[in-house]
């Protein structure tokens, strides 16, 4: 994952805090915030991969997949359309 692909899905959702919100909108009990967002985007160790895995699925459903799992961590989901539902990906090749 760059942290470019993570800043297209902020700018995508309007925003830090924005992106905060369809992630808690999306996982019961989160209390992830615009600050969570901004450390994801100002990680200065390179060994946090980030968006953390717990948050992708939300993070593309929120963005009706115009990101997809695999954009935002392709180590957890290697393939391009990994993760993606049946109404976005119709291709004969996707996983069963």
């Amino acid at each position: 994952m760059s942290k470019e692909t993570l800043q297209q899905a902020v700018d995508l959702a309007g925003g830090q805090a924005q992106l905060g919100r369809g992630i808690r909108e999306r996982i019961e009990g989160s209390k992830v915030g615009q600050v969570h967002v901004w450390g994801w985007l100002n990680a200065a160790s390179p060994r946090f991969e980030v968006p953390p895995a717990e948050v992708v699925l939300a993070i593309a459903d929120f963005l009706e997949y115009r990101i997809t799992p695999h954009q935002l961590r392709p180590d957890l989901y290697p393939n391009p359309t990994d993760a993606l539902p049946d109404s976005i990906c119709t291709c004969q090749d996707k996983a069963a």
